[in-house]
Parts: structure tokens; C-alpha cells; sequence
């Protein structure tokens, strides 16, 4: 079985050690380091390339908002989930927007913890649904992107996402296709479910077809 390879990264070493006991315990995670701030992320990154990141917001020396961006930047591959106790939806936004996977509270569950690692691990955004919620409520107008005439208030770019997915395109070849990186691609669509209030492409494309 191929492990998933995890790295911690989180300014106090009480939650470090603490995500590091419990993940352990999972036979299918391999811990290969823990971080005190995003600059010893980076680095760790270019030596041992983990499959997760755990990632917190507030740190010295480099933040998991400057983090995040830098790691994708140069390593598109890694999944990242901000892990952190701010609610805030301006860092939910950021955080997405430079290619984060998904993001969650540190008061969640371990176990669900680790089902949210694993899902990540296979390719999937994850957003807390409250968080979601308040990220949808308070996305800013644009000026290009305004819903267009239909009841689920998809934008254009949204909308032209969901007609690649109705035509049987993967997120990969919906990148490829209109020029976006496949974390953009992951976004939007993690967006779309959440408007249409769907779990899967299937029923996103049926609730948008009968519209």
C-alpha cells in the first residue's frame, strides 16, 4: 500500500507534536516532517516532495497564505490544506485563490481529519461547509464574471466550467482547455457544487440542465 506522505506545519509545537501522535496512528499516512513556519515548509518541500500539507495561516518568518502560494508555485502536485482556527473568509478566499485543496478548523475531529487527508490525497477539494457558505455570501462582484441569467447565480467562468464537465471533461482537460491550472479548475468546481448544492458532476450537470 502506498503511504500518503504528510507534512505538518504549524508555528506552535504543542499542535505539531499533537497532529503528529494522532496522524501516526493512521497505517496508510507517512510523517515525513514538521514545520514552525512557512520559509522550513518550502525547504523541506524541495528535499522530500510530500503528497499533504497541513498547513496553519498565522505564522513567523513566512505565513501559510505566502507558503501556499510559494509551494504551488513551484510544486503544483502537493495538496495543501490550511489547518487553522480563523474563520475569516478573506483567508478561505486566498488561500483557494494561490491553489490550496482545502481548508479546516483545528477543532475538527481526528478521524475526520484523516478522511479529509485522504480525500485531498486523491484529488479532491474540501471546504468546511460553513465556511463555504460564508465564502459564497461574500464573493465580490466582477465585472467579467457576473452570474448570467440563471437561478443558481453561477458566474460566466462557472457556467463555462460546468458545460465542459456536462461534455465529459476532466479537470486536467478542462485546464488545458481554457488556459487555468488544474487547482483554479478544482476551485470552481468546489464552488459550483456548493451553489447548486451537489455532491458530484452528475448531479451538478442535471440540476443545471433543468434549470
Amino acid at each position: 500500500m502506498k503511504k500518503i506522505k504528510l507534512l505538518l506545519v504549524d508555528d506552535q509545537e504543542l499542535i505539531r507534536e499533537s497532529l503528529n501522535i494522532v496522524l501516526a496512528m493512521e497505517e496508510d499516512f507517512n510523517l515525513i516532517g514538521m514545520a514552525g513556519n512557512g520559509q522550513e515548509a518550502v525547504g523541506i518541500c524541495e528535499r522530500q516532495q510530500p503528497d499533504v500539507i497541513l498547513m496553519d495561516i498565522n505564522m513567523p518568518v513566512m505565513d501559510g497564505i505566502d507558503a501556499t502560494k510559494a509551494i504551488k508555485q513551484r510544486w503544483p502536485h502537493i495538496q495543501i490544506i490550511i489547518l487553522t482556527t480563523f474563520q475569516e473568509v478573506e483567508f478561505v478566499k486566498t488561500a483557494l485563490s494561490h491553489g490550496a485543496e482545502g481548508y479546516l478548523l483545528k477543532a475538527i475531529h481526528p478521524k475526520d481529519l484523516a478522511s479529509s487527508i485522504r480525500l485531498v490525497s486523491r484529488g479532491e477539494t474540501l471546504i468546511n461547509q460553513s465556511l463555504a457558505k460564508q465564502l459564497l455570501m461574500n464573493l465580490p462582484s466582477e465585472r467579467k464574471d457576473e452570474p448570467v441569467g440563471n437561478k443558481f447565480g453561477l458566474s460566466d467562468r462557472e457556467s463555462q466550467i460546468l458545460q465542459c464537465i456536462a461534455n465529459g471533461l476532466n479537470n486536467r482537460e478542462i485546464s488545458e482547455k481554457l488556459f487555468l491550472t488544474e487547482g483554479t479548475v478544482k476551485n470552481y468546481v468546489s464552488r459550483i457544487y456548493a451553489k447548486l448544492d451537489v455532491r458530484d458532476r452528475v448531479d451538478a450537470v442535471n440540476k443545471f440542465k433543468s434549470k
